[in-house]
């Protein structure tokens, strides 16, 4: 049976390999996955982490400006 994670587990792999702080091997060890699932989410948050700030900036501009107004 599949196990389906959080995406905020995910994140949080994904980011660890990011920093570089342990090997994919530790990483694997300690958060009992094999390595290149490790580097699939890492590549996969790499890839969207544009996404974010896209996200953000249509939030900023979908915000009035109330001072320009006054």
């Amino acid at each position: 049976m599949r196990s389906n994670h959080t995406a905020a587990f995910k994140a949080t792999v994904a980011l660890e390999a990011l920093k570089g702080d342990a090997t994919l091997v530790e990483l694997a060890m300690k958060f009992d996955f094999h390595a290149n699932q490790i580097v699939q989410w890492k590549n996969q948050l790499l890839e969207h982490v544009s996404e974010v700030f896209a996200i953000a900036d249509e939030k900023h501009a979908a915000v009035p400006d109330l001072k320009a107004r006054v």
